[in-house]
């Protein structure tokens, strides 16, 4: 199978030989529509840890390869994890992992970029230097070695991947690339060493250079992150001020087979300000920026235009909370009127779903809606702080169903602090009451045809949340609360689903743990560990046999609650909100006391706003 395109590598004539004898070889030969094949002085490995078909369909990724390649002389390349039988074939055939586009290896790359998408990911980082001849820790490579940096959701407890990494950006990428990039450079043409161009990089807002930080401790317990040799003490998140300073990509890559999310995504607003309590993404996203209605529209028809896709997805945390959403779906429904696209909205809020949205929605495909009650009872939900209520969910049901919608997904969540067995039921009980709503404004003829999907996950306490210090429920007891809720389920018209007990287990010690974990994923790895996010590659047993090896554990990360007093791992990294902040709504959620969304009520004091470029841009324009 030749590579079409640019001109054949050596290194591909190696490589095209193992394709026919491996899954899915369009994962690995390039030259989609959209992709970049420009010569460059200066290359970059953008690397998504997972498989094509997941990494190409990450919107975060297809954003910084259209920043790098806007930089002048620099060339953003993707790479993707091999799937097992083409990563053992390579192994076998002494081949080094390359970038798709131009077969480079990644290890004769200037910057090598890996995204921090998801804990379970971990494995799959080490599983990419491997494969690139690239030393695993970063404390044992070389001068003229690539630099390794990441970013992404996991970075703000970077602590258990920091020993494999550089450097690790905190934050928003858009206007950080340009400045790592610069600083790496300068570096290269000033004939810096290794640790010289780490100390440039650490200079960066937002960029943590580990090595630059060691574990304190104290009678043998962990006392916090010190930073060395100028380093700053605290690390505070990158924020870009104006979305709309950057449009979104309008051509992005087109890959040639289906991948999670096929179509067109278009970011439309970041942040989130409601304050769900248990959401590491609405604490560490603030402030809440938006896109403009003009800028949105005019982006997603220029990239429906040249992508052909026939599906735009409007994404955010909660894109219904979108100022102008309604004016947006308006026009969008006028330009694409005829044409067969479709508007999707995959993250809906049942408080801020209208009959006006549904019917605006209803002008295309009736692609699904998704909604997440996250608990049964209203308590608990004023503990998380889900302001929303029984009666909002059942009316936005029937605002569906009676615009046509015959299918909805709620997510619930299992193992809320304070919960109790009869949370757990009367997530049941609110199911049978949201199938009754639909069928009474569902037509006879179509109710056979009516579905309700409920996925229910297992809390993790997150950094950064004011239920980090919270203690995660051990896996026996998850898997009870499994049955409670499973007896109490509907039987009929519910596609039931829970997350496996020992997966969420595992995410709360990756999510929780300090530098120590670092050890467990490299043994977990070297014992055969990879794609533990995929359901039928994970296997508990290989984590048990790391943890044992290296002495760590994990009951005691991610079972144990903290002090609120306690220095945990991540406290020298700042996502804006305060400390102080975090206790104050951990006291109001075990007082069952809700907080209002600052965008609506005025400021609730979380520290995030203050200086003129970090503020909450909705706040003042929707209180006025």
């Amino acid at each position: 199978m030749r590579k079409p395109g640019p001109p054949v590598s050596e290194l591909w004539s190696r490589i095209d030989p193992l394709l026919a004898g491996v899954e899915r070889p369009t994962r690995y030969i390039d030259s989609e529509w959209g992709a970049s094949h420009a010569d460059s002085g200066y290359r970059v490995a953008l690397v998504y840890p997972d498989v094509y078909e997941i990494g190409m369909a990450n919107q975060a990724l297809q954003i910084l390869y259209e920043r790098f390649g806007a930089l002048e002389d620099v060339l953003a390349e993707r790479v993707f994890v091999p799937w097992k039988d083409m990563a053992d074939a390579m192994r076998t055939a002494s081949v080094t992992l390359f970038t798709l586009e131009s077969c480079t290896p990644v290890s004769a790359c200037d910057l090598v970029g890996i995204t921090l998408p998801y804990e379970l990911t971990y494995q799959n980082i080490l599983e990419v230097l491997d494969l690139s001849g690239i030393a695993l820790r970063a404390s044992d490579r070389l001068e003229g070695d690539a630099i390794v940096i990441g970013g992404g959701p996991c970075a703000f407890n970077p602590e258990p991947v920091a020993p494999f990494f550089d450097a690790i950006l905190i934050g928003d990428g858009e206007e950080a690339v340009a400045d790592i990039v610069a600083s790496h450079r300068a570096s290269k043409a000033a004939g810096s060493s290794r640790a010289q161009t780490l100390r440039a990089l650490a200079r960066i807002p937002g960029v943590y250079v580990p090595s630059l930080y060691e574990v304190r401790l104290s009678g043998g317990a962990f006392a916090g992150m010190a930073a060395l040799e100028g380093a700053p003490d605290t690390v505070r998140k990158r924020v870009l001020p104006d979305l709309d300073a950057y449009r979104s990509p309008i051509c992005p890559v087109v890959p040639f087979m289906d991948v999670v999310h096929d179509r067109v995504g278009i970011e439309v607003l970041r942040g989130c300000a409601r304050g769900c309590r248990f959401c590491q993404a609405g604490m560490v996203y603030r402030p809440v920026r938006e896109r403009s209605a003009d800028s949105i529209v005019r982006d997603a028809t220029a990239a429906l235009t040249c992508t052909g896709y026939e599906e735009v997805s409007l994404t955010s945390l909660s894109t219904a909370d979108h100022s102008q959403i309604e004016e947006v779906l308006r026009r969008l429904a006028r330009r694409l009127e005829g044409t067969g696209v479709s508007v999707s909205l995959p993250s809906l809020r049942v408080d801020a779903f209208s009959v006006q949205l549904a019917r605006l929605l209803g002008g295309g495909k009736k692609t699904g809606l998704t909604f997440a009650p996250e608990a049964g009872t209203q308590r608990l939900r004023d503990v998380i702080n889900k302001n929303v209520t029984e009666e909002d969910l059942l009316t936005t049901v029937t605002q569906a169903f009676s615009a046509g919608w015959r299918r909805v997904k709620l997510y619930f969540m299992i193992g809320l602090p304070t919960e109790t067995d009869e949370d757990v039921a009367r997530i049941g009980e609110l199911v049978a009451r949201v199938l009754e709503a639909a069928r009474e404004v569902t037509p006879p003829a179509e109710r056979g045809g009516m579905r309700v999907a409920v996925s229910v996950s297992t809390f993790v306490p997150k950094a950064h949340t004011p239920f980090q210090w919270e203690a995660q429920i051990p896996i026996e007891e998850v898997r009870r609360r499994q049955r409670v809720l499973r007896d109490a389920m509907p039987k009929k018209g519910v596609d039931l689903s829970y997350h496996d007990a020992e997966v969420s287990f595992l995410e709360g010690v990756l999510a929780r743990g300090g530098r120590e974990v670092a050890d467990v994923i490299e043994a977990a790895w070297r014992g055969g560990a990879r794609f533990d996010a995929w359901t039928e590659e994970f296997q508990p047993a290989r984590w048990t046999l790391a943890f044992e090896a290296t002495g760590v554990d994990p009951v005691a990360i991610a079972n144990r609650a903290r002090r609120v007093d306690e220095a945990l791992p991540w406290d020298h990294i700042s996502a804006g909100v305060s400390r102080a902040y975090l206790r104050i709504e951990r006291s109001n959620a075990l007082a069952a006391r809700r907080t209002p969304d600052c965008t609506f009520d005025g400021c609730t004091g979380c520290g995030v706003c203050g200086a003129p470029v970090v503020r909450n841009v909705l706040a003042g324009e929707r209180r006025a």
